[in-house]
C-alpha cells in the first residue's frame, strides 16, 4: 500500500497547517493523533487479518518520510509507537510471536511509548540505572527515571526496562509493558525545548511501578549481546528515526526550490542563477544518497539479511549520516530562501530548530565511530 493512500493530500495539508500552531504553543498534537488513529496509522505493521495495513518496514519508512515532511514533531513522536510495533513485526518474521499483543492492541488504537532512555546511561540497551525488583510470580516493580518519553500526554502502554540485581554476580535486564493506569508512574511537565516541541517528550518517573508477569516480555544479560529483541529495538529506532529526518530534508529541498522560483534579482529569477542552481542540486544529490541507504537498510531488515558484526555500525552510521546530512541541507535551503527564513513562523525556521534534535538521539557520533572501528579492527585490547 503506497504511503499516499494512507497519508492523503488532505490529511497531510491539515497536519502541515497545525504543525506551526503546536510549535508556537508548545502543545501536544492531539488533533493529529486522532486523525492518524482514524486513518489506521497506528496499525501500519499490524497484519490485515488483525485489522491493520500489513505493511513491511520499507513501506512504513516511506510513510514516516512523508509524515515528517508535513509535521516533523508528530512524526518523531509516532516513531516511538512504531518502533515497538516494528519490533513485533520483525520478531514475527523470525517465528517469534512474543509481542503479537502489541500489533493486536495497536489495531484497537492503543498508543505505545518508549520508556528506555535514562540520564547518564551511555550503555543504553545493554545496561540500566532503573531497578527492576522481582515481586514473585514473575512480576517486577520498577523504580527509576526515564527521559525523552515522547507521547507523554497520550500513551496508553509504556515499554520500559530495568536491572534485576538480585544476583549481583549475574544481573539481568528486564523488559515489560505498563498500562497507563499503573500506580507509581508519573510524568514531569518539563518539555520546553528549541525544537520538536509537539512531541512532548517529557521525563517519566517510576516508583515501584508494578508490571505483572504476563507483561514481562524479555530477560537479557547486562552488556553487549545478540538477542534479537534488543537488536529489533535498536534497528527499528535507528531506521525509523532516519526516516523522519530524511523526510525533513526532502521537504527542505522542496522549499528551497520554491524559494528560488519566487525570488528575483534585477528581474532575473533566482532559479536561473548558476550558484543557486548548484546549491539546490547539491542538496538534492545529498538527499538522494541518504534516501537510497535508508531504503536499502529497511529492505535488508525486512528480508533478514545477515550483515554479521557490521549490522550495528551500519545502523548507527545510517542515523549519523541522515541527521548530519539533513542538518546541512536545511541550512542550504535557508541560504537559498534568504533572510526571511530566519524569521519566526517561517517553515524553514521551524525545520532548522527541529532538525537540531538529531544530534541528541542515539547513536552519538562517538558511538557510531566506535561501533565501526570495533567491526573493522576488533575491540581495543588491554595493554
Amino acid at each position: 500500500m503506497p504511503a499516499a493512500d494512507i497519508l492523503t493530500p488532505g490529511l497531510l495539508e491539515r497536519l502541515r497547517r497545525r504543525a506551526p500552531e503546536y510549535d508556537q504553543r508548545n502543545a501536544f498534537f492531539d488533533e493529529d493523533l486522532q486523525e492518524l488513529r482514524d486513518a489506521g496509522y497506528l496499525a501500519l505493521f499490524t497484519p490485515v487479518e488483525q485489522g491493520g495495513s500489513g505493511l513491511g518496514l520499507p513501506e512504513v519508512v516511506a510513510c514516516q518520510r512523508l509524515l515528517a515532511s508535513a509535521a516533523p514533531a508528530t512524526a518523531l513522536a509516532i516513531n516511538m509507537h512504531l518502533v515497538w510495533c516494528g519490533v513485533a513485526h520483525l520478531l514475527s518474521l523470525k517465528g517469534d510471536d512474543s509481542l503479537s499483543f502489541v500489533l493486536e492492541e495497536a489495531s484497537r488504537g492503543e498508543v505505545f511509548a518508549f520508556g528506555i532512555s535514562e540520564p547518564g546511561n551511555s550503555a543504553v540497551l545493554f545496561d540500566s540505572l532503573t531497578a527492576a525488583v522481582p515481586q514473585g510470580g514473575g512480576s517486577y516493580a520498577f523504580t527509576g527515571r526515564k527521559i525523552f518519553t515522547s507521547l507523554s500526554p497520550a500513551w496508553t502502554r509504556l515499554g520500559i526496562f530495568g536491572k534485576d540485581s538480585t544476583d549481583p554476580a549475574e544481573p539481568s535486564l528486564v523488559f515489560g509493558f505498563a498500562d497507563r493506569s499503573t500506580a507509581g508512574i508519573s510524568a514531569l511537565d518539563d518539555w520546553d525545548t528549541m525544537g520538536m516541541r509537539a512531541s512532548q517528550s517529557r521525563t517519566t518517573l517510576l516508583q515501584d511501578a508494578l508490571i505483572p508477569a504476563d507483561r514481562i516480555v524479555r530477560h537479557t544479560p547486562v552488556g553487549p549481546h545478540a538477542d534479537q529483541f534488543v537488536f529489533g529495538i535498536f534497528s527499528l529506532f535507528e531506521t525509523l528515526l532516519s526516516a523522519v529526518y530524511t523526510g525533513i530534508g526532502e521537504r527542505a529541498v522542496e522549499l528551497a526550490a520554491e524559494a528560488a522560483a519566487g525570488r528575483t534579482s534585477q528581474d532575473v529569477p533566482a532559479s536561473q542563477d548558476p550558484h543557486t542552481r548548484w546549491r539546490i542540486a547539491d542538496a538534492a544529490i545529498r538527499m538522494d544518497g541518504v534516501r537510497l541507504q535508508l531504503e536499502a537498510v529497511a529492505r535488508d531488515l525486512e528480508e533478514g539479511a545477515d550483515h554479521g558484526s557490521f549490522w550495528f555500525p551500519r545502523l548507527s552510521g545510517l542515523k549519523l549520516r541522515a541527521t548530519d546530512t539533513v542538518r546541512t541541507v536545511v541550512e542550504t535551503a535557508m541560504k537559498t530562501a534568504g533572510g526571511r527564513s530566519y524569521f519566526r513562523g517561517q517553515e524553514l525556521e521551524r525545520l532548522y530548530r527541529d532538525v537540531l534534535a538529531g544530534m541528541f538521539h542515539p547513536s552519538s557520533e562517538d558511538s557510531a565511530h566506535n561501533s565501526m572501528a570495533n567491526a573493522l579492527l576488533g575491540p581495543v585490547q588491554d595493554q
